[in-house]
């Protein structure tokens, strides 16, 4: 399966976000920690370099990710020239509170009544856009779903006469080149229920844990992992979860399971989890070159 999610707001959404980034002096990318990669929208990284902005990196959710695993990334990022990266969590206060001084870092010039610093927060559906908007504003002015694609227009709020910040609506680029990158975000929910099969995304996940966090599975579920593949780790949580058909005595509800094992993996139940290193990126990225 190739997963595919491009609704039709976002066409529009580019559009405005374009413009809105010839008036501003920092990109703040929010990115899930999880799959930073996979999870940066290569639209965005256009749009920036076009305009030769500044980037701010979040790697949010770090709560839920293999610190190593991020350690690795902050300093993949941090090497880039015109980007600074941090690991936080949008929905610690304290967190969130030192977002505007590292953007005002990265744009010293910008710091009196005549030149307020502007930021535009940007990023993939779901990763925490809207809870940071809120954080840093003190007060709820954009809605927080645990769905992808809540937030459907911009929106500016004024943090002070020296800080403006807009908020635009989770963008998608409208072709996922690599498989194993649509998996992730479905795994990680950003991407539309509709647009993936819960089961083959939850076999992907299976089968990446098995090889990297095996420890997590006989922690959680029991598992006898040196004995599955990613399919029989599925039938494993059914088994364990009770995840049985109706009206068909002991057949295995993989669907069922399937939504169990993404629930875990997704709200940290399995423990501190990452998808991607930069190591695994650059092994997917050359087998992706050396294959027909």
């Amino acid at each position: 399966m190739t997963i595919q999610w491009f609704p039709g707001h976002m066409t529009s959404a580019r559009k405005k976000a374009a413009e809105t980034m010839a008036m501003t002096d920092v990109v703040i990318e929010v990115l899930d920690a999880r799959c930073p990669e996979a999870s940066s929208n290569p639209m965005i990284r256009e749009l920036r370099l076009a305009r030769q902005r500044p980037c701010l990196r979040l790697l949010n959710k770090a709560d839920l990710a293999d610190p190593e695993a991020t350690r690795a990334w902050l300093d993949f990022y941090n090497r880039q020239p015109g980007v600074k990266a941090v690991a936080i969590s949008c929905k610690k206060p304290g967190d969130a509170a030192q977002v505007p001084a590292l953007c005002q870092s990265l744009a010293p010039h910008r710091n009196d009544g005549v030149k307020p610093l502007r930021m535009m927060i940007m990023g993939i559906p779901n990763v925490g856009k809207s809870t940071l908007l809120n954080a840093l504003a003190k007060k709820r002015v954009a809605a927080v779903g645990d769905e992808p694609a809540v937030t459907k227009q911009q929106q500016r709020i004024d943090l002070s006469p020296r800080q403006t910040l807009f908020d635009t609506p989770g963008l998608m680029w409208p072709k996922i080149e690599h498989d194993a990158d649509g998996y992730m975000l479905a795994a990680s929910h950003a991407i539309g229920v509709n647009a993936v099969i819960e089961e083959e995304v939850a076999t992907f996940l299976a089968t990446l844990l098995l090889d990297r966090y095996p420890d997590s599975l006989r922690a959680r579920y029991g598992a006898e992992t040196e004995k599955l593949d990613g399919a029989g780790l599925i039938d494993w949580v059914a088994r364990k979860r009770g995840c049985l058909k109706r009206g068909q005595s002991g057949e295995y509800d993989r669907e069922k399971a399937s939504i169990v094992l993404l629930g875990d993996y997704r709200s940290g139940a399995l423990g501190r989890i990452s998808l991607e290193t930069p190591i695994s990126r650059q092994k997917m990225l050359a087998e992706s070159k050396s294959s027909p």
